[in-house]
């Protein structure tokens, strides 16, 4: 039995079809952990056992990891709350379940960074490490999937692209990093969870093809959609201010801030890209298939 968390999210939605496409040949069940069964199509609900709530819930979760053999984790962002409260207090009663049943696998979403000199210093990605530090402690195998930034997340900046040619971010416009789209972030996942013959704790960096800066971005969206494409670097305390006039909780968006200060002193440029650690998707086959058509609807 593997469980699934968070399975209508921009993960989730292409992590649940491939366990669905696989699951059966390897002998696996699967159960979804979803605030809301009605997001997920008929077809899929008629084929996994569905567990209703928040997977930040300790009810849900005892009844969710009862007689599992693996869990896929993920935690939801949550704006209004610090980022200790938004990783560890979520992940708390899920780690509690998961050493109480004995479930032998767990596979989450975590971050780049780990052992790097501004790793404790990186807000949000410090709370998702120290969430890694949480779930290995439980007793089940551990693998987090030390993820950079996503290609999706530059679909924030679709009608900024549309109707100004301009697109932003804090970082140095020459810096390079590495960057994945997340389809290829699931593959990931389901390879693990599916061959669980893997022991111990570890973390498995997802690192795309390539490292690509801001201004590589421009270009390649140049290319893409045939009309100019600018990158404009955004001040740190004019971010800050701009997501606490949307409301967001403070200590989140100091962590957003300081997350990305930490990119932009080397945070996600430790790890090695090797056959095992980088993924097929390029940038510029994601902005064909998923950003052209946002940008140019």
């Amino acid at each position: 039995m593997i469980v699934i968390t968070a399975p209508t999210g921009n993960i989730g939605r292409h992590l649940l079809p491939l366990l669905l496409e696989s699951a059966p040949a390897h002998g696996e069940e699967l159960r979804v952990v979803v605030r809301d069964p009605a997001r997920l199509p008929d077809a899929v609900r008629a084929r996994v056992e569905v567990v209703t709530g928040s997977h930040g819930d300790a009810g849900v979760v005892d009844r969710a990891f009862e007689g599992a053999d693996a869990v896929f984790w993920l935690v939801p962002p949550d704006a209004t709350l610090a980022p200790d409260d938004a990783y560890l207090g979520f992940t708390r009663p899920a780690a509690k379940a998961l050493a109480v049943h004995g479930v032998g696998h767990v596979v989450a979403v975590s971050a780049l960074g780990r052992g790097t000199p501004v790793a404790d210093r990186a807000g949000l990605v410090t709370a998702s490490l120290a969430m890694d530090d949480l779930l290995a402690g439980t007793g089940a195998a551990y693998r987090a999937l030390a993820s950079p930034s996503f290609f999706e997340n530059l679909l924030e900046e679709a009608d900024s692209i549309r109707e100004n040619g301009v697109f932003t971010d804090v970082v140095d416009g020459d810096r390079r990093a590495p960057l994945v789209a997340v389809a290829d972030l699931a593959a990931v996942a389901a390879g693990l969870l599916l061959d669980r013959s893997w022991t111990g704790t570890d973390s498995v960096p997802v690192l795309g093809p390539q490292d690509l800066s801001p201004h590589d971005l421009a270009r390649i969206m140049t290319e893409q959609f045939g009309r100019p494409v600018h990158y404009a670097r955004q001040p740190l305390d004019e971010l800050y201010t701009t997501l606490v006039g949307h409301g967001l909780h403070e200590a989140f968006v100091q962590g957003i801030v300081d997350m990305k200060r930490a990119k932009d002193e080397g945070l996600d440029a430790g790890a090695t890209r090797t056959p095992d650690t980088a993924t097929p998707t390029t940038f510029a086959q994601w902005c064909a298939r998923t950003l052209k058509p946002a940008v140019l609807s």
